[in-house]
């Protein structure tokens, strides 16, 4: 069975649900399972997107091409 047919059958059930309490843990799980793969999904990117900044800017710096806070400060006034 794969796994649109799996949704449907559990929508199918879902739908069938009269009990407030079996309704409601059913979201509760549902939010807690959507808040972990989004945790899952975004970390390590994040991480991994600022650990490249990082080494970037540390490399332009290294090689001169960067402005100090005089020149921006004066640019912008």
């Amino acid at each position: 069975m794969n796994i649109e047919t799996r949704k449907i059958k559990f929508v199918q059930e879902f739908l069938k649900l009269q009990n407030e309490k079996s309704i409601s843990k059913l979201e509760k799980l549902l939010n807690r399972e959507k808040e972990e793969l989004n945790e899952i999904s975004h970390s390590p990117f994040e991480q991994e997107g600022l650990n490249n900044r990082i080494d970037q800017s540390e490399l332009e710096f290294k090689n001169g091409r960067f402005k100090s806070s005089d020149e921006l400060l004066e640019k912008y006034q």
